[in-house]
């Protein structure tokens, strides 16, 4: 017999194999997980270095990194030595609990449920995870504020003090917003803490609520009574914060610190810091008590404290003491008021300056001022994007996003111009072409830029250009060398340039034109690494499977040029109008950027916009070629934007350090002057009385439009200011008195060097009638030859167009209206620029040319006087045939000199036949 002995099995290593699998799927995820997390700051950190900005992104990530370690260190060890102490005191549960008043002291026993959590939970490593867990949602919620803080560690004086407390304006500014962002963060860390307490006092039993048992242990007592001690102190700190506050209140009669706030409010507040101090000692004194009564007392005598002080009292005050004599007490501070808004918004720069608004315009004045006429803007944006659109922009994938005005030096003339760059939109192309390869490789750029003067036209209505075509034709407008389009206002895919095949450029005949990119714009993407990156960043695979990427090929991201601004300086606000400039062959964006804030003390805040302080302090300039961003700091004095240059120093540039041929375009930005518009409706009252009783309250035209009744938007000109010797770039809006539509005053900031930025109001004499634009308009609409022809084109299968704006020239010290007046097809798209009304003094007409329009207004005004058409009393002689010719030879000259714009020649020949109408009525008389 033979004994066999076996040993076991040995098992196939399947165990080993499942482990490593998940092993492996637990390191890709990981993997993954943390790829997506740091896919945006990779592509953010090659984004910022290729564009010349690596200080910007490491100073910004650091701050970012700094705050976000700094709350979350800070909150998870609050967090962590909360929960511990709860979690130490509720382990030495007391037999006896104590109950509030009708509550029941006997009961079940805690649910089985809550007891098995109890025992098995890990508690010490639940506490340390949940504290480190809330602490990161607190800490990426307060990440976004690191430029507060970043402002208050680099913040520069003001220069000023405020008039309540004598602080620095700066503190108000910069160090004030910190305060209370560490405040909240307090109150917001002490709420939660007290709800993790409650949480785990809870899961031991320590509190109890339910339909059995309802009570608290002592231990619990101590700790909330800890808790809400601090929660007092803070709050103490937050009324004393409060006392500074009390500088932005609007009551409608003042915006800041009123007489109620300064003689009950202030006191209240003291008192409401001394009251929070008592409830925290209370609430720490309870501690050793252990009772709800003081705890609850405290809480009381905070919260009627407050609504007392902070709300009965001062309404009381205000009502009854305040208000009876409310102009003679609130007048120091309604003074503050106007004195600080008009300093937050540069207010106190406009000069003021008389404006006759006399009858007085002649021939001879229109010579002088012969650039303002030949300057007057017959254009409008709406009507000529349309013109734009049909005539220029060759295919359905260029689009004209928006028009700008201008000026430029052409033909040795000074010339207002509006222009717009001819961009490419990809997601145009059509349906059949929308493939990744047409766009993302092939159309890339748009192409060119269209100009036409502001004034001009041709015979059938329809701009002349100076600017057009592709490849760019310049007829008078400037060259244009590199006119592929990049980066622009509606630039939002990706595109690959340098590939291996050459970039769509523009459609010549039967087949296209093609170009290779040279610039230096986008990131290089030709290793397998950065194309990984951007292909997960896009979600787009082709990005590593494509064969059109080669080792030199790089990729264009963020190519909206506000966009690339925004991200380079998120704490730059920007005007909503970058314009398009043509410089030595180039084209450029000029993006207008403000530095803003909310907390300056006593100002009118901006409705809408959250800020009551903005400055034009950075020029922004953006290569529409290579995508290269300049920010030129144009106002040094402005502490924020000082503030912003000790943060990042590469970032901004001096303004002299901007090429000379650019700096002849800037431009006052309209966003700011509407700002300033509005709030000077109010402010350029200086006289507390005045403003209290808002005696002479401005506001804007009204104008008809299509859609109703609107009101009237600022526009660009060039004129001659009255006493200046030249003619300049402004832009202006006119003023109405409120609730009428007189004119009363007109404003106007200079784009020119070396006055740009200068504000400047023509104020009307209060006692002489001058017509406002919508009193034009109606007697436009009630002048009968014009009326009728209107109708007669509306009722001819035409649409009538009539200009955005009636356009009020200054010209010396009287006042020019002129309008546009558009005829389009009732199904066309092609309006053309057919009559030009202009107004003066009494008299309306409606010409085909404004060299037309101004000869009717101004000959037939100032015409000869006839003879007396009394025949039955005194026959009339004929005049001789010579003289007759003559005269009728002097008008015919006069006319032509008119319609060539010579207004000096037309003077000349319009007194030569004044003269012999005067010697013909003479011989008339003597026979």
């Amino acid at each position: 017999m033979t004994i066999r002995i076996t040993g076991p099995k040995r098992k196939v290593p399947r165990q080993s194999a499942v482990v490593g699998l998940l092993v492996a799927a637990v390191v890709i995820g990981t993997c993954l997980i943390l790829l997506a997390l740091a896919s945006d700051l990779l592509v953010d950190w090659l984004w910022f270095s290729s564009i010349g900005y690596p200080q910007v992104f490491w100073t910004t990530i650091g701050a970012e990194a700094v705050i976000f370690l700094a709350v979350w260190t800070g909150t998870t060890v609050i967090f962590w030595l909360n929960g511990w102490l709860a979690l130490r005191f509720a382990r030495r549960r007391s037999t006896q609990l104590v109950a509030a008043p009708g509550w029941s002291a006997a009961g079940n026993a805690p649910p089985d449920l809550l007891a098995l959590v109890r025992d098995r939970l890990r508690w010490p490593w639940l506490i340390a995870g949940g504290a480190a867990l809330l602490a990161l949602l607190i800490a990426a919620a307060e990440v976004g504020n690191w430029g507060v803080f970043l402002r208050f560690v680099y913040q520069v004086p003001y220069g000023a003090d405020d008039p309540l407390y004598n602080k620095d304006i700066g503190f108000y500014l910069f160090s004030l917003p910190a305060y209370i962002l560490i405040k909240n963060w307090m109150m917001l860390a002490l709420v939660l803490n007290g709800l993790f307490a409650a949480a785990i006092y809870w899961v031991h039993g320590d509190i109890e609520y339910d339909v059995y048992r309802r009570s608290i242990s002592p231990s619990a007592i101590a700790h909330g009574s800890a808790l809400l001690g601090f929660l007092f102190a803070v709050k103490a700190w937050s009324y004393a914060l409060d006392r500074y506050l009390l500088l932005y209140v609007d009551n409608s009669v003042v915006v800041g610190a009123s007489y109620t706030d300064v003689h009950v409010g202030l006191p209240a507040l003291w008192l409401m810091v001394g009251l929070s101090i008592i409830a925290a000692l209370a609430a720490w004194a309870n501690i050793r008590v252990r009772t709800y009564r003081l705890p609850a007392v405290a809480i009381v005598l905070v919260g009627v404290g407050t609504f007392v002080l902070s709300g009965v009292v001062p309404g009381l005050f205000r009502q009854f003491f305040v208000k009876p004599s409310e102009l003679e007490l609130e007048k120091p501070y309604i003074e503050r008021n106007i004195a600080l808004t008009r300093q937050a918004y540069n207010l106190d720069q406009i000069a003021a300056k008389p404006f006759t608004a006399e009858q007085k315009l002649s021939p001879e004045v229109l010579e002088a001022n012969k650039a303002t006429i030949e300057n007057i803007r017959l254009w409008d944006w709406l009507p000529l994007s349309d013109t734009y659109a049909q005539l220029q922009e060759i295919r359905t994938y260029y689009k004209f996003h928006d028009l700008d005005v201008d000026r430029y030096w052409l033909d040795g003339s000074y010339q207002s111009v509006m222009l717009s760059a001819r961009e490419l939109r990809s997601s145009l192309l059509p349906p059949n072409a929308q493939t990744w390869v047409n766009r993302h490789v092939l159309f890339t750029h748009g192409n060119g830029a269209v100009m036409s003067p502001v004034t001009r036209k041709s015979a059938e209505g329809l701009p002349l250009f100076y600017l057009r075509n592709i490849p760019p034709v310049a007829d008078v407008g400037p060259r244009l060398d590199e006119p592929r389009i990049y980066f622009g206002e509606q630039t939002d895919d990706y595109v690959i340039v340098k590939s291996s095949t050459p970039e769509f450029d523009y459609p010549k005949g039967k087949e296209n034109a093609y170009a290779a990119y040279g610039g230096a714009g986008g990131i290089p993407i030709g290793g397998m690494a950065t194309r990984m990156l951007f292909a997960y960043y896009f979600n787009d695979p082709n990005l590593v499977l494509s064969d059109y990427i080669t080792i030199d090929s790089r990729i264009m991201i963020r190519r909206n040029i506000q966009e690339r601004v925004s991200t380079i300086a998120p704490f730059l606000r920007l005007d909503h109008d970058p314009y398009l400039v043509v410089s030595s062959g180039r084209m450029f964006w000029m993006q207008d950027a403000y530095t803003t804030n909310s907390y300056f003390p006593y100002a009118e805040p901006t409705q809408g916009l959250d800020l009551n302080y903005i400055r034009n302090s950075v020029k922004v300039v953006v290569d529409a070629y290579n995508g290269t961003v300049d920010f030129y700091l144009i106002d040094s004095g402005d502490p924020i934007a000082a503030t912003y240059q000790r943060i990042f120093p590469s970032l901004f540039k001096p303004f002299t350090t901007m090429p000379p041929d650019l700096r002849k375009h800037i431009r006052y930005p309209e966003d700011l002057f509407l700002i300033q518009a509005r709030l000077y409706q109010a402010y350029h009252m200086e006289a507390a009385d005045v403003f209290y009783n808002r005696e002479d309250l401005w506001q804007f035209p009204r104008q008809p439009g299509g859609d109703g009744i609107s009101t009237m938007t600022p526009y660009y000109i060039i004129m001659r200011l009255p006493g200046e010797p030249q003619a300049e770039f402004f832009l202006m809006l006119p003023m109405v008195p409120s609730r009428r539509d007189n004119m009363i005053a007109w404003l106007a900031a200079r784009c020119d060097a070396p006055d740009y930025g200068k504000l400047i109001v023509y104020e009307f004499p209060k006692d002489k009638l001058v017509y406002g634009p919508f009193q034009i308009e109606a007697r436009i609409d009630q002048t009968t030859e014009i009326s009728q022809q209107l109708t007669l084109w509306n009722q001819m299968g035409s649409r009538v167009i009539r200009g955005a704006n009636l356009l009020v020239i200054p010209i010396d010290n009287s006042i020019l209206y002129v309008s546009p007046l558009y005829l389009r097809a009732e199904h066309g798209h092609l309006p053309e620029l057919k009559r030009v009304i202009a107004a003066y003094g009494e008299r309306v007409v409606m010409k085909e040319t404004l060299t037309e329009a101004l000869s009717a207004l101004f000959t037939e005004s100032g015409s000869a006087p006839v003879a007396s058409s009394r025949t039955e009393e005194m026959p009339v002689t004929r005049p001789s045939a010579s003289q007759a010719r003559e005269a009728l030879d002097r008008y015919n000259q006069a006319v032509e000199r008119l319609r060539s714009g010579d207004w000096k020649g037309f003077g000349t020949q319009f007194d030569a036949m004044r003269e012999l109408l005067e010697e013909m009525n003479r011989h008339s008389a003597d026979r």
